[in-house]
């Protein structure tokens, strides 16, 4: 280790004698404690210090409550999990390890909106924060904390434990230093507005400003983030991206939208990277993002000359795009922030900015009810991430996905989901790489219509079409056949396909 390197990433000299082994940190914390931990799509992750706590787990009786920004790298879940150290999860994960383990009800999961997270802290619905664990480039002579590749909820974690536990890593460069937009919301009644008029504004602090005496240890990891597995484009996520430029180009005809669009959101995952990828042979140019998590597709729109401004919570990026931009950030700083995720994914700001939001579905029904979550209605995925923070309070609330799955036994458009995220009321868009259903000013009947017509897999058309006779013979506003809504899903789990007469 590198003594002169990591002193200077400490600017306040008496913190430089917390300095500490992981496994030192990592006693601080205790059986039933409350644990926040910085970390954002894989990005901003803390490393060492759960892998420590993870290998105490095993030596002796402990479990946490652990709190993130979003999901974790570094198979820091799965090795929490393995050792039996995590007693409650939130607010996302992606682990299959936690998730089996969630499925099997051994570890509590709460599925929460990222934007409110420090929300119920904040407001003492939940047990406290006993200790903080961020990510750091450095800390200044104020004893601010600099973050890294994200921000996540660190910053209100840091604010509201009290101690905190800082890991320096060496392995971010000091150019991340001046990306970070620092606001926190006071408490309510009486909280005054976020003065953020556009996703390129600036409204808080460079770091995250904490008293010096509650950095309590500090570690020195020299580890990059974790990678994302982002699977590169093909002729259906193409076709998806195809359905919304024309869907876009005509809003520019019909004087609703201009060639610059508004701020674009994008969630995370290989359909929603590869429909904003697509974006980079678009008509549309001066684009900016408001978004969480800033993808591979961001910066191949910046290198497109598509893209002027990018603000998001986290950079998460695949290992060659990681590379490239990394490598020569300084084409990309100014042209960036990374915020706190509860100012990323404030429904105020969102809805002021007016977003268009590009979410993914795991299946929608034929009234526009989205399930974002659970596989048959029952089984977590991973969870509800910022999409509810966006398609509630969107311009534009779109969701995208492929029209069937599984090599075609499951349809992704289904009677009706078992398990709904965002309900019809708050979804504008539904998209697959058949067609796109635009359910904007539509009633029930005129939205099963759309989406049967545009979204559906040929097999599953007359199937759907059958369906939606047989429950507008009853009658009723939302017209469905009770005893057949969940047909398909049970018809899977019998036969591995929801196709009929197949087995």
């Amino acid at each position: 280790m590198n003594i002169e390197t990591y002193q200077e990433r400490i600017g306040c000299p008496l913190l430089r004698e917390r300095v500490t082994s992981a496994a030192q940190a990592a006693e601080l914390i205790r059986d039933g404690m409350t644990v926040g931990m910085s970390g954002f799509t894989r990005a901003g992750d803390v490393k060492m210090v759960p892998a420590a706590l993870a290998e105490r787990a095993r030596r002796e009786p402990l479990k946490i409550t652990l709190l993130t920004g979003a999901s974790l790298g570094n198979d820091t879940d799965r090795l929490l999990t393995e050792a039996g150290a995590l007693a409650r999860r939130m607010p996302f994960q992606v682990d299959p390890v936690l998730r089996a383990a969630i499925n099997r009800g051994e570890v509590m999961y709460i599925d929460q909106h990222l934007s409110e997270t420090v929300e119920v802290l904040r407001a003492g619905h939940m047990k406290p924060v006993d200790i903080a664990v961020i990510e750091a480039v450095c800390i200044l002579e104020s004893g601010a904390i600099v973050p890294t590749t994200s921000v996540g909820n660190s910053a209100s974690f840091a604010i509201l434990a009290d101690k905190v536990i800082v890991e320096i890593n060496l392995a971010q460069s000091r150019a991340l230093e001046g990306l970070h937009d620092i606001w926190i919301p006071k408490k309510r009644p009486m909280r005054e507005p976020i003065p953020l008029m556009s996703a390129e504004g600036r409204v808080g602090t460079l770091a995250i400003d904490i008293p010096p005496e509650k950095i309590a240890a500090i570690v020195i990891t020299d580890q990059p983030d974790s990678t994302s597995a982002i699977l590169p484009s093909d002729a259906e996520t193409a076709a998806i991206a195809g359905h919304l430029v024309r869907f876009f180009e005509n809003e520019i005809e019909a004087g609703r939208l201009t060639r610059s669009l508004l701020p674009l959101q994008a969630g995370i995952g290989t359909i929603a990277n590869a429909v904003m990828a697509g974006f980079c042979d678009s008509p549309f140019e001066h684009l900016t993002m408001y978004s969480e998590v800033l993808q591979d597709s961001t910066f191949d729109l910046f290198d497109a000359g598509k893209l002027d401004f990018a603000s998001g919570s986290s950079i998460t990026l695949s290992p060659q795009k990681s590379a490239q931009v990394f490598g020569d950030f300084g084409r990309y700083k100014e042209r960036l922030v990374l915020r706190p995720q509860e100012v990323s994914n404030h429904p105020e700001v969102i809805r002021r900015l007016g977003i268009i939001a590009i979410n993914t579905a795991l299946e929608a029904d034929i009234y526009g009810n989205v399930n974002s979550t659970h596989v048959a209605g029952t089984h977590m995925m991973n969870g509800i991430g910022g999409s509810g923070d966006f398609a509630r309070n969107a311009y534009l609330s779109i969701f995208a996905t492929k029209s069937t799955a599984k090599d075609g036994r499951v349809s992704s458009i289904v009677p009706m989901v078992p398990h709904v995220d965002h309900t019809e009321h708050d979804v504008d868009i539904i998209v697959t790489e058949q067609g796109l259903a635009d359910l904007r000013a539509l009633a029930p009947r005129e939205r099963a219509e759309a989406i049967i017509a545009n979204c559906v897999a040929a097999p599953y058309q007359d199937m759907l079409r059958a369906y939606v006779r047989e429950a507008q013979e009853r009658g009723g506003h939302t017209p469905h056949v009770l005893e057949k809504a969940f047909a398909w899903h049970e018809r899977y789990r019998r036969t591995g396909s929801m196709l009929e007469n197949e087995s």
